[in-house]
């Protein structure tokens, strides 16, 4: 018979790539926030050069037994998604790479049991019981010691560990975000480094305006937090809109958000929308944006969008010069790009990701089969089509009414999410079947050599290329877009030799699309 081999050490750093930022940061982070899910309210963080060791010990729950033994196999987990921000641990386990051994000491009533544990191969990550070593002097909590096997390891470092703290758990040491927070965290979550308590700190500075982001027919806010707005240039790490859940940092910046101020370098903020825990990635630095959890993701963007740029044009500073223009320059690039993107997903299947296909050809975001969906609709999405052109799109809310909700035809993100806590904002007009894909904003980057780039589901034009300036001028901006956009997806499409090909393919789909719009017009 044969037997399933796992190379853990390619896996262990498969799992470090998928993170962001260093494996340094990854584990700190990991690791808090495994302890704040435990119902941890003080984190004491030790770091002994010393001894190269890095001591993390938390009030939460603790573990039993049995817990603690299923803590070391890679794949097991006692977490369900969305009710907390930590995941199986991966933190811990990403520490093996890093440590010459990991010691974990669990107390939890008469529960008291510690292991030591590391990779003593690339197929084997040996751990034994141990007589708990002390650590734990309360009733319950957790104790992680790590023993580094770089004596410089930026983890011995208590400035770099408060820096990645505040960066990551900002809203937990925000005064102005308690409030919000409190439910969650009724005794508050407090870090201590090196015997040093973490000291709140409020943001800063000469305006502030805060946030309440509603979803249709909910009266409290499903997110909350503030805009700051500064005269001088913000620091670089405090530009831009960030977005939390439970506390923890997952995005930061404009271009997650679509949008952006005319003063981007002046304005900064923070929202912190904890159902959006349902929609994280295994990496919690990103959102999945497809299924039931991406429609709920775009539907809470959807709604951040809206509240901030209510905000920004309230300050004056929301980018309306040319920016009617250039919208007008785009749509029918926008109007095209979703069939051009269909007929190429079957030769360059990577673009599939910005467009989903259904049954019969419609483009939807998944629906979920509420209580009372008209029995059309539920009878074509339980055959796996979509709902035809004409059916209208059904939100179920807490108390078990159903209302029709339309969607903009426009190709940027909008989608009805399938949970009964979230609507898409609806707009007047006919229903229709919500559709998502390519959205085109605009830049001025004049450092930037690149025409376009793509982030997330948006084609950023650099409207500072002198391309895009002389395009202007010749009233020549359609081709520029289209040329740009397809510059910025060719990276994803296909491998860099065979970039050309994708161009000329892209555009040739392009000109197709618009001849046959020019055909419908006339017919």
């Amino acid at each position: 018979m044969g037997e399933t081999r796992v190379d853990l050490l390619h896996l262990l750093e498969d799992l470090r790539d998928a993170y962001p930022g260093a494996a340094e940061e990854t584990i700190l982070t990991e690791i808090a926030a495994n302890a704040i899910d435990s119902s941890a309210a003080t984190l004491t963080i030790t770091a002994d050069s010393a001894e190269s060791t890095l001591t993390m010990l938390d009030d939460g729950g603790g573990m039993r037994r049995r817990d603690l033994a299923r803590y070391h196999d890679v794949a097991a987990t006692t977490k369900v998604r969305g009710e907390g921000i930590g995941f199986a641990g991966v933190g811990i386990k990403i520490g093996l790479l890093v440590s010459e051994e990991v010691l974990t000491e669990t107390r939890r009533g008469r529960h008291h049991s510690a292991t030591i544990w590391h990779l003593g191969s690339r197929h084997r990550a040996p751990w034994k019981w141990i007589p708990p070593p002390g650590l734990v002097a309360d009733h319950h909590g957790t104790a992680v010691r790590l023993r580094l096997k770089n004596p410089l390891s930026p983890l011995l470092d208590a400035g770099f560990i408060e820096a990645a703290l505040r960066r990551h758990f900002q809203p937990l040491l925000d005064p102005e975000l308690a409030e919000i927070l409190a439910e969650r965290y009724p005794r508050g979550v407090r870090f201590v480094i090196n015997g040093r308590a973490l000291e709140a700190e409020a943001w800063q500075a000469p305006e502030r305006a805060p946030i309440a982001v509603r979803l249709p027919r909910k009266r409290r806010p499903a997110a909350s937090g503030y805009l700051v707005r500064d005269p001088l240039p913000l620091r670089e790490e405090s530009r831009g809109l960030a977005i939390s859940t439970f506390g923890k940092v997952i995005k930061r910046g404009w271009e997650w958000l679509g949008l952006a101020p005319s003063t981007p370098d002046r304005i900064g903020g923070l929202i912190e929308a904890p159902a959006l825990a349902q929609a994280l990635t295994l990496n919690k630095a990103d959102f999945i944006r497809t299924g039931p959890r991406g429609a709920l993701y775009l539907a809470y963007r959807k709604a951040i969008q809206e509240s901030v740029s209510r905000q920004l044009a309230e300050w004056g500073d929301l980018r309306e010069a040319g920016a009617e223009a250039r919208r007008r320059a785009a749509r029918p690039v926008e109007r095209d790009l979703e069939a051009v993107l269909v007929n190429l997903a079957d030769e360059f299947p990577l673009l599939a990701a910005l467009v989903e296909r259904r049954a019969g050809g419609q483009r939807t975001l998944p629906m979920g089969l509420g209580p009372g969906m008209p029995e059309p609709v539920a009878r074509a999405i339980s055959h796996g089509g979509g709902p035809s052109e004409t059916a209208p799109e059904v939100a179920t809310e807490a108390g078990g009414s159903n209302t029709p909700v339309s969607a903009a035809p426009s190709v940027a993100a909008s989608a009805v999410p399938p949970t009964p806590e979230v609507a898409v904002p609806s707009a007047s007009g006919s229903p229709r079947p919500a559709r998502y894909g390519l959205s085109i904003q605009f830049e001025p980057r004049p450092d930037d050599l690149e025409l376009a780039r793509l982030v997330e589901t948006t084609i950023w034009i650099n409207e500072a290329h002198p391309t895009y300036r002389r395009a202007v001028a010749s009233r020549s901006e359609g081709y520029h877009i289209a040329l740009a956009t397809a510059m910025a997806l060719a990276p994803l499409a296909v491998e860099p030799a065979k970039e050309h090909a994708f161009l000329t393919t892209f555009l040739a789909a392009w000109g197709s699309a618009l001849e046959r719009r020019v055909s419908r017009r006339r017919k």
